[in-house]
């Protein structure tokens, strides 16, 4: 039904539902234990009837002055009883007349219960049943006659147990609404995990719609999911967008770029070398770098045509310390391996990931003196790396600004470079993509520390 598609329908006929489950129960228990006074039946009503017929005309011819006159209540009572019944009459006195006086407690209080009912009833005491009172008229006067018995229908001790710990019964209670309570909570939290689910693709770069979102579910969570879709809807249009604005940029500033360094060259054979040519040279080159730069930036985060799968780490990442040992060797520096490459898999997008590696141990070669530190280690599933310079460093302040797009620090570390400010930007998203983390200390040999963070990869 459409309207049970509801959440707050659905949550209001639930919590209907339990609220008159609990009523029911706490209505209709109590009258369910058979403790209770309870009204006889019509064959019960009948023999109690007749007894007190019997013991009447047994008694009418016994003046109520003789001697001892409630003897003879006592050898009727013997005379008429059946096997295992116990009969007490009660006289207007109160006054109880019994051939056996065991059961009398039981008497006067069920006499006190009944004293204002006018028909005979039924209680339960332990393993015997009273059943009264049934009226015997004696000397003007009404006179009343119990009739105890043995039970053998008689209630369990656990469900006496249930009817005199209010507490435990209202637990049962809880325990028989338990499935509803669990269907509702289901109903919530499936299409609640299907959202999550999806936005943690999404944070993770990808992009695509959720058709299910839309189908499963109460309506609320059917319009999120289509309200979802369509965010995403937008914001890859927004990326593509924004893409081909960058292209768009690129092409537009690289055409009179080439011609500004068209123009310098041409300067620099007509005129020869000149420090404004030399200054323009070092500029174009650089406007040069930055461009490319970002263009590599904005394809990694909207346009990375990469698989990511699993990768073995220290093939992954051979090359590249092979490639750097050879680069430390003609810049007359020293790469020190602490440790081994682990032999771990990894799941990763390879060449981007490689890419960043390579990114941060350049800078780690262009900023240091002389020494490069590369470690690797193994804690908590992860693969953590550390590469140290023995260069300037960067002010404490700053270490976690250095990886946002742009951002140059006022240390000599980038003036002296005239780097873009995008390196590092471009690894911290390299990493994210892969579900890692990096971030930037103080290092022990002086200068900069870059800890990359990266979860290890298990078959399931």
């Amino acid at each position: 039904m459409w309207i049970f598609d509801r959440l707050t329908i659905r949550i209001f006929i639930i919590f209907s539902l339990t609220i008159a489950f609990f009523l029911f129960l706490i209505i209709t228990i109590p009258n369910l234990d058979s403790r209770n006074l309870t009204y006889v039946s019509d064959k019960e009503k009948n023999t109690g009837l007749v007894l007190a017929a019997n013991i009447e005309n047994v008694i009418v011819k016994v003046p109520k002055n003789s001697f001892r006159w409630w003897m003879r209540f006592i050898v009727a009572m013997d005379n008429l009883k059946r096997p295992g019944q116990f009969l007490y009459i009660l006289t207007p006195s109160e006054q109880i007349i019994a051939p056996d006086t065991s059961n009398i407690d039981i008497v006067r209080n069920f006499s006190e219960l009944t004293s204002k009912s006018s028909s005979p009833a039924k209680k339960i005491y332990d393993n015997l049943e009273i059943i009264g009172p049934f009226l015997i008229p004696y000397s003007d006067e009404s006179y009343h006659l119990y009739i105890v018995q043995e039970v053998f229908d008689t209630q369990s001790q656990f469900v006496n147990l249930i009817f005199d710990h209010p507490f435990l019964l209202l637990a049962l209670t809880m325990i028989a609404s338990t499935p509803l309570l669990l269907w509702l909570s289901w109903s919530l939290a499936k299409p609640a995990r299907r959202l999550k689910k999806a936005a943690d693709q999404v944070a993770r770069g990808n992009i695509q719609e959720w058709p299910e979102l839309e189908k499963f579910g109460s309506s609320e969570f059917k319009a999120t999911g289509m309200s979802f879709n369509h965010m995403l809807r937008e914001l890859k249009r927004m990326q593509e967008l924004q893409q081909r604005l960058l292209s768009d940029i690129s092409h537009e500033l690289r055409t009179p770029l080439t011609r500004l360094q068209l123009a310098a060259s041409l300067s620099r054979r007509k005129y020869g070398e000149t420090k404004e040519n030399e200054r323009i040279e070092i500029e174009s080159k650089k406007l040069d770098l930055m461009i490319g730069e970002l263009l590599s930036l904005a394809r990694q985060q909207y346009a990375n045509n990469e698989i990511k799968a699993p990768h073995q780490f220290n093939r992954l990442l051979k090359n590249v310390l092979d490639n750097a040992t050879f680069e430390a060797e003609q810049l007359g520096k020293s790469l020190n391996l602490s440790t081994n490459l682990p032999e771990k898999s990894i799941l990763c997008y390879p060449q981007a990931l490689c890419s960043a590696f390579e990114n941060v141990i350049r800078n780690a070669f262009r900023y240091s003196h002389q020494q490069i530190d590369v470690s690797f280690k193994l804690s908590n599933e992860q693969l953590i790396t550390t590469i140290d310079d023995d260069g300037p460093g960067v002010a404490d302040h700053e270490l976690q600004q250095i990886f946002r797009p742009f951002y140059r620090t006022s240390e000599a570390r980038d003036r002296e470079s005239g780097g873009s400010g995008l390196g590092l930007a471009i690894v911290a998203n390299a990493i994210t993509q892969d579900n890692g983390e990096v971030y930037a200390e103080k290092s022990h040999l002086g200068g900069l520390r870059i800890v990359i963070i990266l979860p290890l990869y298990h078959k399931s």
